[in-house]
């Protein structure tokens, strides 16, 4: 069990690492340094120059991504969103190819490479959990989905860049990204054999509500960079903000509302017996994601804090999980009377 424990903390961390990276990549534009999905322009190791290209490179790429959109639009037919898959296979935008840049295309790349090696990290993890199929079922089964999710999580990733980075297609990413944080930390808590994190009760709705209203802060964030995508090919950086609309306004002032939440959770923490750094790491984390945000609000989007802004956030949500898990293992185990 220990050495399972191991595993799936770093893999969690890597999962980090991956946000982070991804939060790069969207901050410098790199998106659509790759066009194509798992290959990098049809290689395994990507060009450095555009000289290694053919001349006709973007059409040929934009015909390529377009054969995938339609392989998607029927999908999305099938599954009753046939307004969105009209608009992907008829949006002339949607096929519109990038010229080359060697910068945005290997850190696009690396960006690929960090999310094969947590593929091969998730498959060790799954097959780790087999051992444990008839002592705790629950590791095998969670270890397994997450694996499931990866790949699900991969075959999304192909459609975010044959679809030229659609918005709703990185808010669906960034929410399967969090939903399989929240998987590797119920293998980190349920595998570890340490000292119990709570030593006195602490109400599970309390922490849920901090953990929906997070999840619901991030997604909206993922929404407003979009919106923020589609004014950098219009306008200059110093109008992104003022121009960013309802998304932003509806960011903008939630965030107080998930200070206030997090502020009275960290009180109430505080006062728990055992716990001593997590309050503190809690709140250290939550400021420094209100901070990040409202940087980028007041310093007309900074590429720096985006990818802080976003791990800070992240980061925030696996602590929370694990404090939800907490809860209801020891209220599980009986080593607390609520």
């Amino acid at each position: 069990m220990r050495s399972f424990y191991k595993l799936s903390l770093v893999t969690l961390i890597a999962v980090y690492v991956l946000i982070a990276v991804g939060g790069i990549v969207r901050s410098t534009g790199s998106g659509m340094g790759c066009p194509d999905w798992p290959k990098c322009f049809g290689r395994w190791v990507p060009p450095s120059s555009v000289e290694d290209l053919p001349e006709d490179y973007q059409a040929y790429y934009s015909e390529y991504r377009h054969q995938k959109n339609l392989k998607f639009a029927r999908y999305l037919s099938v599954l009753g969103f046939d307004e969105t898959a009209d608009r992907l296979v008829t949006d002339e935008g949607v096929r519109n190819e990038a010229e080359f840049n060697a910068t945005k295309t290997w850190i696009e790349y690396f960006n690929r490479l960090t999310g094969a090696t947590i593929g091969i990290l998730i498959f060790a993890v799954a097959v780790a959990s087999w051992r444990f199929r008839k002592s705790d079922k629950s590791l095998t089964i969670v270890a397994i989905g997450t694996l499931l999710l990866v790949g699900f999580q991969g075959w999304i990733g192909s459609f975010v860049v044959s679809s030229n980075l659609t918005p709703w297609t990185i808010t669906v990413h960034m929410f399967l990204a969090l939903v399989i944080v929240y998987m590797l930390v119920y293998l980190v808590s349920k595998s570890y054999e340490g000292k119990p994190l709570l030593k006195a009760p602490l109400a599970s709705g309390w922490v849920l509500a901090c953990l929906f209203v997070l999840m619901f802060q991030v997604l909206m964030g993922t929404k407003v960079r979009e919106v923020i995508d589609q004014l950098s090919m219009r306008m200059g950086r110093n109008q992104w903000i003022s121009n960013a609309g309802v998304d932003f306004a509806i960011h903008r002032s939630f965030s107080w509302v998930v200070l206030i939440l997090h502020g009275a959770l960290v009180a109430r923490l505080m006062t728990t017996q055992g716990l001593k750094s997590f309050p503190i790491a809690l709140i250290l984390l939550i400021l420094g994601t209100v901070l990040s945000g409202a940087g980028m609000a007041y310093w007309s989007v900074p590429p720096v804090l985006q990818p802080v802004h976003l791990v800070l956030a992240s980061v925030t949500f696996g602590m929370l999980a694990l404090l939800l898990m907490e809860v209801k293992r020891i209220r599980k185990t009986g080593a607390l009377k609520t």
